[in-house]
């Protein structure tokens, strides 16, 4: 599986941005999907993630309530919505995809096996 994530920007404080991330391979369906990010300086952290079937999403706190993911099989793509960000969600965000955890989403990155080369967010304050 090839990912290509998209839609990062410049935005002030309060906007809204939605990422997406296209990938290639018959099989994606198949694929839980993850969004993480990583900030200067900082390790990169777990950000939300699907199941495969769309079943399933989790978020990490900081983000619960603001980000949204889902999942359109038939286009081979995940998106990350983000609404009301903030300067400290400023990070290059990356999306990723596993194949062995179908039922929960799991939030290590060594537990995905493929990743996109990342986009930049950067929210001013």
């Amino acid at each position: 599986v090839q990912l290509q994530a998209s839609g990062g920007g410049l935005v002030q404080a309060g906007d809204s941005l939605r990422l997406s991330c296209a990938a290639s391979g018959r099989t994606f369906s198949s694929y839980t999907m993850g969004w993480f990010r990583q900030a200067p300086g900082k390790e990169r952290e777990f950000v939300a993630g699907i199941t495969w079937s769309g079943a399933s999403t989790f978020y990490a706190d900081s983000v619960k309530g603001r980000f949204t993911i889902s999942k359109d099989n038939a286009k081979n793509t995940v998106y990350l919505q983000m609404n009301s960000l903030k300067p400290e969600d400023t990070a290059v965000y990356y999306c990723a995809a596993n194949g062995r955890y179908t039922v929960v989403v799991p939030t290590r990155t060594d537990l995905y096996d493929y990743w996109g080369q990342g986009t930049q967010v950067t929210v001013s304050s």
